[in-house]
């Protein structure tokens, strides 16, 4: 375009040094800052059929892109990035009337290979067109080294001569952030500025400098975001790069009183739009009214602003044409002067009614508290009527001897400091169970997630007949909370933590002797025959894991946690229908026809079996599909007379191999598919009685050698030790330990 022109004079053109473009890209998206503010709110808008954007740079009009798109002056070139009158565009201010460009950066560089200095000096000249160096956000900075240079700035009335020169003391002088004179120097620009032509000193250059960059730079840019750092005179990484730089532009060359005298040519054309003389030089430019946004360039452009989206009043907002209005509910009114629309209370109208609305107040209060205590009373006493509570209350009231206690919740609250999670011991599918101390006595309480809507009516008549049991390897049943929507139980506290805890932990593992597991064992199967056999009527456990095993301090085992127990069932209709019970544990038949019976414990009692005697977890989700699963492992090992492979470590160290084939057998026998074949619960607490007096007997290892002298060291022994597998017949063992 005529008198607007961006100018190179080059000499020398022998040198160039490698640039860090990425370093330059990173320093022009630091400098990028406010300039958005005012367009944050305003869309772009441009003419009717015209491209409004170029790549992520909105264009509105008066800019544009492609014929009749703009007005003069105001062209806009796209090749994915906006491109006006030569260099690129960043952003487009409509509100503020100005634009951000790049600037090239001037350079004066010395070049050792011909002992010379070559320059790249930029000039701008913008007479004639729309634009303007905004003097506020844009300043003159050298930087460098023994660097002076001059920039020739002006208007077509007016040429001065501005400049800079950076000098540096050592590296050491350097300050990173700080443009005031060594290394970096700046100095502002008058106003009305539309010339520019940068030149240096020859006499001055890094040259001179020992270890900075061999370039000097000048050059017109934004300043505020600009961080000045040591990189830019010890590296080269500002040569031949762009800065940007602010330019204000306004419409044509009368003020706005003039302007609006000719309608044709007036630029402000949308209804709520203002015109607003230019402070850089001559024109205007427009802005939609206070309470208005969009484009005031075009018709229609500036729409009205809703206000109460955000809802500036602190009570009620009426959007308005260009403001809003707050308005107060009744017996209220607006403060004087406030800007936020806060409403206080109207004085005399409320001395009229304010007592009685007082008494109001606290009678409803009053009413209210009554109504939720009683609601809440209500809720309870359902809950406690569904769960079997009268029935059991009438129980305990009519058996002076029976020690069994209905809690409150309040009670259990008090008792968990309203269950904090402190207090939790444990956690599992069915409930989480707490510490807790009731009557200075500790107790575990279990909260319950769910209950068979079935099992409702009956809740109370179990816990009477569990309550019942009185066995030295069970977790003794002292109450429950029955006036919640899920039961809560309370039971003994037990100290010492679970079995599993103790075989699967690295720290205790060591400390269980097969002697131990072996009565830890035998108590638990005492315990389950008693619940199979004992109890009136028979109850079936449902859960049998080593989760659910307790240790007192003395190691003494106890079995708990009735969630999943049901009464023996009398007919069809009593069995269950959901699957309970632990993945691993479940026995198979139990998957296949949901019938919950005695053989059911057995089988999860010979999983716990496996655990004793190899402290290896239940499921193994690291393993292959078929290693999985602990009992497919030993079934297929029994099989392949490789047991050994799968014993802890401890239980191998004892060298008691008789008695742990004996244990491998019973588990082996536990883990029948078909539950009819396994043994019953009594079976395997006798069996474990006599596995048990098997090991204590003194005269066990003096039957053992006698009888492998007679059988050969190769038939039993050495095959032990050389394969670590036991696939000795049982009737050799049985005969071996009996001393037949």
């Amino acid at each position: 375009m005529k008198n607007f022109q961006l100018g190179t004079i080059m000499k020398n053109k022998k040198y160039s040094p490698t640039v860090s473009v990425m370093a330059m890209v990173m320093l022009n998206i630091m400098l990028i800052v406010q300039f958005q503010t005012a367009e944050s709110v305003q869309p772009a808008v441009a003419l009717t059929g015209c491209q409004d954007t170029c790549g992520d740079v909105p264009i509105p009009y008066p800019f544009g892109i492609g014929p009749n798109c703009s007005l003069g002056g105001f062209e806009v070139y796209c090749n994915r990035t906006p491109i006006l009158h030569g260099v690129a565009v960043h952003n487009i201010s409509l509100s503020l009337g100005q634009a951000r460009v790049n600037n090239p950066i001037s350079s004066q560089c010395y070049n050792p290979n011909y002992n010379n200095v070559s320059y790249i000096d930029y000039y701008w000249n913008l007479s004639g067109s729309p634009f303007r160096f905004n003097n506020d956000k844009n300043k003159i900075t050298v930087i460098g080294c023994d660097t002076l240079a001059y920039v020739l700035l002006g208007n077509e009335t007016n040429l001065n001569w501005g400049g800079g020169f950076s000098v540096c003391s050592g590296l050491s002088s350097i300050i990173n952030g700080s443009c005031s004179g060594i290394g970096c120097c700046q100095t502002a620009i008058p106003k009305h500025t539309n010339y520019y032509n940068v030149s240096f000193v020859k006499t001055f250059n890094n040259s001179k400098v020992y270890n900075y960059s061999r370039c000097g730079y000048a050059v017109l840019m934004e300043y505020d975001g600009f961080v000045f750092s040591s990189d830019y005179i010890t590296t080269d990484k500002l040569y031949n790069q762009s800065m940007p730089v602010v330019f204000d532009w306004a419409i044509g060359n009368e003020t706005c009183e003039i302007a609006k005298g000719n309608r044709s040519s007036y630029a402000c054309i949308s209804d709520n739009s203002v015109c607003i003389d230019s402070s850089n030089g001559p024109g205007y430019f427009c802005n939609c009214s206070t309470g208005y946004i969009g484009n005031p360039y075009l018709a229609g452009g500036c729409r009205d602003i809703d206000e109460c989206a955000n809802n500036p009043c602190s009570k009620k907002c009426h959007n308005l044409p260009g403001t809003y209005r707050c308005s107060c509910p009744p017996i209220m009114r607006l403060k004087k002067n406030s800007a936020a629309g806060d409403c206080e209370l109207y004085m005399p109208f409320l001395i009229g009614i304010g007592a009685g609305t007082l008494l109001l107040v606290i009678l409803g209060f009053c009413m209210y508290v009554a109504f939720e205590r009683r609601k809440l009373s209500k809720v309870k006493e359902k809950y406690f009527q569904q769960h079997g509570g009268w029935i059991l209350l009438e129980e305990i009231k009519s058996n002076l001897g029976f020690s069994f206690t209905i809690f409150s919740k309040q009670q259990l609250e008090q008792a968990t400091n309203n269950f904090e999670s402190s207090n939790i011991i444990g956690q599992g599918g069915q409930g989480t169970v707490y510490k807790g101390t009731v009557k200075d006595q500790l107790v575990a309480i279990k909260k319950c997630k769910i209950i068979n809507e079935s099992k409702k009516k009956e809740f109370g008549k179990e816990m009477l007949i569990l309550s019942q049991i009185n066995h030295k390897n069970i977790v003794k049943l002292l109450g429950c909370c029955l006036e919640v929507e899920v039961p809560m139980l309370v039971y003994e506290f037990i100290s010492c933590g679970t079995l599993f805890h103790h075989i699967h932990d690295q720290k205790h593992r060591s400390s269980v002797t097969l002697e131990t597991r072996l009565r830890i064992a035998h108590e638990s199967a005492e315990a389950i025959a008693y619940l199979h056999y004992s109890a009136s009527p028979p109850i079936f456990h449902g859960d049998i894991k080593s989760s659910n095993i307790l240790l007192d301090e003395n190691y003494i085992a106890k079995v708990s946690d009735f969630g999943a127990s049901i009464l023996a069932p009398t007919d069809e209709s009593q069995f269950v229908t959901l699957v309970q019970g632990t993945c691993g544990y479940l026995d198979p038949e139990y998957l296949q026809s949901c019938q919950l019976t005695d053989k059911s414990d057995v089988y999860s009692f010979g999983v716990v079996l496996l655990e004793l005697l190899t402290s290896k977890p239940v499921i193994d989700f690291e393993a292959s599909e078929e290693g999985k699963n602990l009992s497919s492992r030993f079934l297929s090992a029994m099989k392949e007379n490789k047991v050994g492979d799968l014993l802890d470590v401890q239980i191998k160290r004892e060298e008691d191999e008789e008695i742990i084939y004996r244990v491998a057998e019973l588990a082996k026998d536990c883990l029948n598919v078909k539950g009819g074949d396994r043994p019953t619960m009594k079976e395997v607490a006798e069996e474990l009685d006599r596995i048990r007096k098997l090991k204590n007997h003194p005269w066990e290892n003096t039957n053992y050698e006698e009888t492998e002298n007679l059988l050969g060291e190769s038939s039993i022994r050495m095959e032990m030790e050389n394969t670590g597998n036991f696939s000795i017949e049982r009737n050799v063992v049985e005969s071996i330990a009996l001393g037949r």
